[in-house]
């Protein structure tokens, strides 16, 4: 018997085995089927393991920091959310390159997203910096997180309909980083958070990144950047005086970023304003000329 023979039969064995422990398990909660393609083609059964396992990973950072911030440990808290953004990150590209990529991948990610992305930093912000203002804090939170729902619902209805370079609308990870850098710099460096200027600063903070989440504001998505084609030096360079700079600071370098990027899309719809503005205005001019 050859070596691959041995191995496959290996294989076979361990699956029997595995389908014989899960099985009193699969009878109470029942398999999932997802059809590709045309309806007469078979049904494919089960859910593919590698992408899900980044997206529970995110998930779990996501409830964790919940618990983390009732527990008034609001680093582990904002750690957990920033960990929650790499595992989220890994999922879609993972998917893609192992071509392992499903309605069921994409609708799990999304309810992912709603708990670790749009729950989680609310609440963090709000177990901080909130709780000694009153209907203020709890409507402010709950403003993020309906927007987080509202951005996320309108990503899934419309994720093959939009320009894959560009997002409508602040992304939830990218909000997420902007409150949970705010409350990793403010504990870090000792920020009085619970002072009300600065809590209702933080009310505020919190129902504009929810309004950036819904409006239709340009944000570039990073997706069109191939990982695996040959890039000038000194762009590495460039990647590593930003670590440099991170390792400097990184809850203030964070909070930056996260805030550069927030703002980048209202000054996107700005300048495309601007330069449209600027092409009627021409068209105007030489259909007077001629």
């Amino acid at each position: 018997m050859s070596t691959t023979d041995a191995d496959n039969k290996e294989d076979d064995n361990f699956e029997r085995a595995a389908e014989q422990i899960e099985a009193p398990l699969t009878s109470l909660v029942g398999d999932y089927e997802e059809t590709h393609g045309s309806e007469a083609a078979a049904p494919a059964r089960g859910v593919f393991l590698l992408p899900n396992l980044f997206t529970t990973g995110a998930l779990f950072c996501g409830f964790y920091s919940v618990i983390a911030g009732m527990q008034g440990d609001f680093y582990a808290g904002s750690v957990a959310i920033l960990v929650a953004m790499i595992f989220d990150g890994l999922d879609g590209r993972v998917a893609r390159l192992t071509h392992t990529t499903s309605a069921f991948g994409a609708e799990y990610d999304s309810l992912s997203d709603m708990i670790s992305f749009g729950i989680a930093p609310a609440l963090l912000m709000f177990n901080w910096a909130l709780v000694d203002t009153g209907k203020l804090g709890w409507v402010a939170a709950f403003l993020y997180t309906a927007c987080a729902a509202l951005r996320l619902a309108r990503f899934n209805t419309q994720r093959d309909s939009v320009d894959a370079g560009y997002f409508v609308g602040l992304p939830s990870p990218a909000a997420a980083a902007a409150v949970t850098g705010s409350v990793w710099l403010g504990q870090t460096h000792e920020l009085p958070a619970s002072i009300l200027p600065l809590a209702w600063l933080h009310a505020v903070l919190l129902a504009g990144l929810g309004f950036l989440m819904i409006a239709r504001f340009p944000y570039f998505s990073f997706k069109s950047i191939k990982l695996d084609g040959r890039v000038p030096f000194v762009r590495i360079f460039l990647m590593v005086g930003v670590l440099a700079l991170i390792a400097l600071d990184p809850p203030l370098f964070i909070w930056v970023f996260s805030f550069l990027f927030a703002v980048s899309g209202p000054i996107q719809h700005l300048r495309q304003n601007v330069v449209q503005r600027a092409q009627k205005e021409d068209e105007a001019r030489a259909t007077q000329d001629s």
